[in-house]
């Protein structure tokens, strides 16, 4: 006897990186059933900004990126540190657009997740899946969930699942997939604030240096302010386990004491220009969870810890991750279900170690570097004056550089990588 299957595939999560997965999955004609936790709209502790790694996915999903549309887009990156203040455009690529963007994750998912509909999946909101379910094999042939406030247990059968349930990576845990303790891993606050006088900023803002006001004492981790173009910024730090205050520091207070220490027009120093309270969520990053495909289950984004370590950016990897994971759930349904199938799924950690695995060990090494204070004085010190050495070191953290036909930077960063042993 057969069991009928609810779909082809079931994703996990509708952030960035299951939509992305979704929308790809159904645009080549497969049967994609959604399931999200929440309901639309929903907060998401994040940045909000977008590099134009991220933009392009947003294309690649047919996404309307205009100031029309309600995005606020950016030319580059403002580093701050050593009493300089330094703007980087983003550089001029064939492989990616050179703006960036900003958008509140209030909507931002939502609108993913919604353009995964259009393209034919089935979203199903206010379903927590609890655990996967096995057949005799130990495979994952569906997942158990919980539906509705009522919390109605419910079943649903195919024969992949993605997990894209974030940070918690509740679904991989159940498969025994823990994360690694030898990977980077971040943790970031935010807050947004009422500040008309950098909502409309062309640039989006990093500090390098925290300072409590009345100290030349450095506080731990790095901070950004981006302008929402609706009156507010997102303000935010974060702060890595290289760092010897990682886990033992205050991050809300630290938040709060470095605002303090801000230009006083600004005034996001003032508690009365605060809206919300100040947020935090990890960053797992470098592949802090492997292996990314078992037993017919395939690991997106920060499930899969695919955040970089060199930028604690997430979202690009998440939809990138996404797209390659439906990529490859596609040829692998056109097999038999078997060791032709299994053949083809292994294709999906195979390219991401090849695609990230070398540029995340480097981000791995920037990671216990940036971790020692000293370090990252020096960096900042003599690294900043330098604007074409900071050309290099923008196209490095932020991952953007065109495989073929590059400048002598993009040859030196893609040559770096593929020496780098993978992750």
């Amino acid at each position: 006897m057969t069991t009928e299957n609810d779909a082809d595939v079931i994703v996990v999560g509708a952030g960035p990186g299951g939509s992305a997965t979704a929308y790809h999955l159904a645009r080549h004609g497969v049967r994609v059933l959604l399931l999200e936790k929440t309901e639309f709209p929903r907060e998401k502790v994040c940045g909000d900004g977008l590099t134009p790694r991220a933009v392009r996915q947003l294309v690649r999903m047919g996404v309307d990126t205009s100031t029309e549309a309600g995005w606020v887009r950016n030319r580059g990156l403002r580093v701050v540190g050593g009493g300089l203040r330094l703007e980087l455009d983003w550089p001029d690529l064939a492989s990616f657009p050179n703006y960036g963007l900003v958008r509140p994750r209030l909507d931002f998912d939502e609108l993913l997740a919604q353009r995964a509909v259009v393209a034919g999946a089935e979203l199903r909101t206010g379903v927590d899946v609890t655990a996967p379910m096995f057949d005799r094999a130990g495979r994952v042939v569906g997942v158990e969930a919980e539906v509705g406030p009522e919390r109605e247990p419910a079943t649903f059968r195919a024969p992949l699942v993605v997990a894209a349930d974030g940070v918690s990576g509740r679904f991989p845990l159940a498969l025994g997939l823990a994360k690694r303790d030898d990977r980077p891993l971040g943790v970031a606050v935010r807050r947004y604030y009422h500040c008309p006088v950098k909502q409309d900023d062309n640039y989006l803002e990093s500090w390098l240096e925290l300072r409590r006001k009345g100290s030349d004492a450095l506080l731990p981790g790095y901070g950004w302010i981006f302008g929402l173009g609706d009156g507010r910024v997102n303000v935010g730090l974060g702060v890595l386990n290289s760092s010897s205050a990682f886990g033992k520091t205050n991050y809300r207070r630290l938040l709060t004491d470095w605002l303090a220490n801000t230009p006083e027009e600004w005034g996001i120093a003032d508690e009365a220009n605060a809206e919300g309270p100040i947020l935090g969520a990890a960053l797992p990053m470098g592949f802090n969870r492997v292996p990314h495909y078992s037993r017919g289950t395939l690991l997106v984004g920060d499930s899969g810890g695919m955040v970089n370590p060199f930028n604690g950016e997430g979202i690009a990897y998440a939809m990138e991750s996404g797209e390659l994971a439906a990529e490859v759930a596609v040829q692998a349904l056109a097999r038999p279900a078997g060791v032709e199938r299994e053949r083809a799924l292994m294709a999906y950690p195979a390219e991401l170690k090849d695609r990230f695995g070398g540029y995340y060990r480097l981000g791995g090494i920037f990671v216990k570097l940036i971790g020692r204070p000293e370090i990252m004085r020096a960096a900042t010190k003599y690294g900043l004056p330098h604007p074409m050495l900071m050309r290099f070191v923008l196209k490095l953290l932020a991952n953007l550089t065109d495989p073929r036909d590059g400048d002598a930077m993009d040859r030196v960063i893609n040559a770096m990588t593929k020496a780098a042993p993978a992750v």
